[in-house]
């Protein structure tokens, strides 16, 4: 008779973590992941929980709640016979919906290093641009891409609307100000609450889409007819979802910390408050997350690079945390910001405030005279700030070393000018290593009476910004190291170079430019830098540095490290603004899980808790820039609007089939000449050079041609602005050739 054989219950690696975590414990998701990847097919629930030695209704219902978070989380996939497989499996690919005015969209991969998949209108009826959700991918296209099949929608983004509401044949619907949101939302009568055409409304989302339905919706709340005079931010914050009131509950929790809390920890800590650090932000500023102070060495310098301990005071599992974990990030609006911590915090308790103690994360370096870390550690400290600089005063007084700026400095320009000689040393490692500097113009709009713009000009970056930048990438560098010298799980700012797709769209748009980037099949950064030196002289430089910025992949948040393409760091992360950053918060964390000695399995993030954590993250900083970038474009066209019928002096930035694209100079305010109202002529479209010809009278208009033009028309709904050539002021109407 045979024997039976009992499969012995495997041992779960994280049990610890887990039971830190819960009260009742279940295996570890990576835990049941293995069981699943290593059986042979799909895994049905009895199987799964025989395997793993659960018999307890208890032990069993645990199980079942935690395969759905893994399902939501779309780590897990159930098929139609409800055995589960493994995401990754069967060219399932989860990520976030990223959708397009046109109505097609693609799937961002929640892994790092992976390509975004291709989603027909077809596919995208079920979903809307936010969502996360895993497809399968079902065929690569003629351009390279891969093209996918929408499986399951994990989680829906859009929960309220801000739209115009408008009324057809009896039938309401709402138009997302989102244009990346490509349906209308249906409102039955019975649900548009007094809401008339042409209001500008909140619609909630009763029913998500599906792949045969338009979403559903009712009237939450009429904003007005027109966007009166900061409601611009308003809507921005409702159309984007951003969080931006603070619970009862996280006042309670952040209030009950005072300055005691810091004296009480200030003991336990390296006393570093002699030591002359400073702050240097902008005027501005008012959350100050670091500090640093340099002084020479025989050979080199040593830098101090203190960072606000933000981890102190906002643990993991705190009603802070998770609120603060969900915004991921501070929004930067015109005149208004929406913090990721309560003032409390980020303006209080952790801001490194002048001529007050503070608990601090620092990181200690040695700089070789060459600009290399030769070391580096990290440990908790109490600092005491001996001032609040801004970058004006320093360059005043280190960099172009005006009398008076220096006496005001007194004693901290001894090691002010340390700090600028140090940065000389970065430079020269940074130029040695090949770090691409892409020339962004920054602009700021300054208000005056009724939130109206009074004007906008552009930030200039003098060298004490780079001299705190380059400061903070030395910390970051450091930081990342760390991680990777013990194997402790983080997450790292990866930035990688093009995909094998845009870089070959790349090579052949330069080559008409009479252009080439060295490198081949695979640049290097230091071929980007030498190409962006190339160009500096010529006029349309500000638009192939804007396509050469285009070829790399959009910086995110990963526990996987790919490095750092645009830096040329093969390690870096994101470890110097836990004020406004989740990540450096969560790095801060892993650092300290570090330097306490505690064990690396106790952590308590997992690998996919940070895999879901960077997308996350990398979500929120996109959100935030897409939010700031909605209000810019409507206060820019509320300004315009009032200037219409008047002309100015502008440069083509962008040339396509149906028109120009053209920047005013000094308001840096784009707008679109249409190629109907060019005057006189059939215009055609050279691709390969980039500019409308003439077909009668040879008159060409290239990227970078200087040119006047007269503003017609704003559209504040689509944040447009119409110009016509100052020269097309014309008798008769010019006709549009179609490309």
């Amino acid at each position: 008779m045979a024997k039976s054989r009992k499969s012995k219950k495997k041992a779960d690696p994280y049990a610890a973590r887990e039971a830190k975590k819960y009260q009742y414990p279940i295996a570890s998701r990576e835990l049941i992941l293995e069981v699943i990847q290593n059986h042979d097919g799909p895994v049905t629930f009895t199987k799964l929980s025989k395997t793993l030695g659960l018999s307890s209704n208890r032990d069993l219902d645990s199980l079942e709640r935690r395969l759905r978070a893994m399902e939501r989380d779309g780590q897990l996939v159930r098929n139609r016979q409800g055995s589960y497989l493994p995401v990754g499996h069967a060219d399932l690919v989860r990520g976030r919906i990223i959708g397009h005015p046109d109505g097609f969209g693609f799937l961002t991969p929640d892994e790092g290093g992976e390509e975004d998949v291709f989603l027909s209108p077809k596919q995208m009826r079920g979903t809307l641009h936010g969502d996360r959700a895993v497809v399968r991918v079902i065929q690569t296209r003629r351009d390279g891409r891969k093209e996918g099949h929408l499986v399951e929608v994990l989680e829906r983004h859009n929960r309220e609307v801000v739209g115009r509401y408008h009324e057809e044949k009896g039938y309401g619907y709402v138009v997302p100000d989102n244009k990346r949101l490509h349906q209308d939302i249906f409102i039955p009568g019975k649900n548009k609450h007094g809401a008339k055409r042409g209001q500008i409304v909140i619609a909630t989302i009763l029913e998500q889409p599906s792949k045969h339905t338009q979403p559903i919706g009712e009237i939450a709340e009429v904003l007005g007819e027109h966007m009166s005079p900061g409601m611009e931010v308003d809507i921005a914050i409702r159309t984007h979802a951003l969080p931006c009131e603070f619970s009862e509950e996280v006042m309670q929790e952040v209030t009950a910390f005072s300055e005691d809390s810091i004296i009480k920890q200030a003991s336990g800590r390296q006393d570093l408050r002699t030591l002359p650090f400073v702050t240097i932000d902008g005027e501005d500023a008012k959350d100050f997350d670091d500090a640093v102070y340099c002084e020479q060495l025989d050979n080199g310098w040593k830098l101090y690079v203190a960072i606000a301990d933000v981890s102190f005071y906002v643990q993991p599992g705190m009603t802070v945390d998770i609120e603060a974990q969900w915004r991921g990030t501070s929004v930067y609006f015109p005149g208004r910001v929406i913090p990721m911590l309560p003032e409390h915090l980020s303006n209080g308790l952790c801001s490194l405030n002048p001529k007050i103690p503070r608990l601090s994360m620092v990181c200690e370096l040695r700089i070789t005279p060459k600009g290399r870390i030769r070391s580096y550690r990290f440990y908790k400290a109490v600092i005491q700030s001996h001032a609040r600089l801004t970058y004006t005063q320093v360059n005043t007084a280190i960099v172009e070393k005006k009398v008076r700026a220096r006496n005001k400095l007194a004693e901290l320009c001894d090691p002010l000018d340390e700090l600028y000689l140090l940065f000389k040393a970065f430079l020269k490692f940074r130029k040695e290593r090949g770090a691409i500097d892409f020339h962004t113009t920054e602009t700021k709009i300054e208000f005056g009476e009724n939130k109206k713009i009074a004007r906008i000009y552009p930030l200039e970056r003098n060298d004490a910004h780079r001299i705190i930048e380059e400061c903070m990438i030395a910390a970051n560098v450091a930081a990342a190291k760390f991680l990777t010298k013990y194997k402790f799980p983080g997450l790292y700012r990866v930035h990688e170079g093009p995909t094998a797709t845009k870089l070959k769209e790349l090579h052949q748009l330069l080559k008409t430019l009479g252009l080439s980037l060295a490198g081949g099949e695979k640049p290097e950064p230091r071929h980007y830098a030498k190409l962006i030196n190339t160009i500096s002289a010529r006029p349309e430089d500000r638009w192939i540095e804007t396509v050469l910025l285009r070829s790399l992949a959009q910086a995110v948040y990963s526990p996987d490290n790919n490095g750092h393409f645009g830096l040329a760091h093969p390690l870096y992360t994101h470890f110097t603004s836990p004020i406004r950053r989740y990540p450096d918060l969560v790095v801060h964390r892993a650092i300290n899980h570090i330097i306490e000695k505690q064990n690396k399995k106790n952590f308590y993030y997992s690998h996919n808790d940070l895999v879901l954590q960077g997308e996350h993250c990398s979500m929120t900083e996109r959100r935030a820039d897409d939010a700031t970038r909605d209000a810019v474009a409507w206060l820019k066209c509320e300004y315009m609007q009032e200037r219409a019928g008047k002309t100015f002096a502008g440069v083509i930035t962008g040339v396509t089939a149906f028109g120009l694209f053209v920047e005013l100079a000094d308001i840096y305010v784009e707008g679109l000449i249409h190629i109907s109202t060019l005057a006189n002529d059939y215009f055609h479209y050279d691709a390969a050079m980039f500019s409308l010809i003439g077909e009668r009278s040879g008159k060409t208009y290239r990227l970078g041609d200087k040119v006047n033009i007269m503003v017609t028309r704003v559209d504040l709904d689509d944040r447009k602005i119409d110009f016509v050539l100052k020269e097309s002021q014309r008798q008769g109407k010019g006709k549009r050739k179609r490309g």
